[in-house]
């Protein structure tokens, strides 16, 4: 089922049983650069606004064809303070679990290439503190990054579809997960 009611960037979405299909705009993402401060704000955000710990998951996929293009999962408490966890083709031509945490200025985080095209991403909240995981089957997850936010009570939480120097792309959430829950170890994801 889709928990997401809300929407920064809106775009086309498609909503089926356990599937929701985003379709990010040309040269759409999150991201403000580190070394210049240049904001790109623009890549469709479909989210919800939830309380305290939480875990969110889903299987995600896409069409790979341009630089930086990718499914994500974000958390955000202001257009300055957020993160995503990526399944994204970089600019090294790999398939890879990539992350970005921005207060301020976005950092960005190549992580594990892997050679599916699709992959089981999560994030997970515990305090200010959150942790990045992927997984290749569902069922077995590794840690990508744990770092902490200055973030409200409150957060939006979601998923996005971004095509920084595409032409587009359409982004598949399946499987979703959102949960109010405290994690007992949030380094492991369980």
């Amino acid at each position: 089922m889709n928990p997401f009611d809300q929407w920064i960037n809106e775009a086309n979405v498609t909503t089926k049983d356990n599937l929701v299909q985003i379709t990010a705009p040309s040269k759409s993402d999150f991201f403000i650069n580190p070394a210049t401060g240049e904001r790109n704000l623009n890549a469709p955000f479909f989210f919800t606004d939830i309380q305290g710990d939480f875990v969110l998951r889903s299987k995600v996929s896409h069409q790979f064809l341009a630089t930086y293009d990718a499914a994500v999962l974000m958390v955000m408490e202001s257009e300055t303070i957020w993160a995503k966890l990526c399944l994204e083709f970089t600019d090294f031509n790999t398939y890879s679990i990539v992350s970005v945490v921005t207060n301020g200025v976005s950092d960005d985080a190549n992580g594990p290439i892997i050679s599916n095209k699709s992959a089981w991403l999560q994030m997970a909240r515990k305090g200010n503190t959150f942790a990045l995981h992927y997984s290749l089957d569902g069922e077995k997850f590794q840690m990508v990054r744990y770092f902490s936010l200055p973030v409200s009570d409150t957060i939006k939480v979601g998923i996005v579809s971004q095509s920084p120097t595409g032409e587009g792309l359409t982004s598949d959430f399946s499987e979703l997960y959102l949960k109010r829950i405290t994690l007992h170890d949030i380094r492991a994801g369980q």
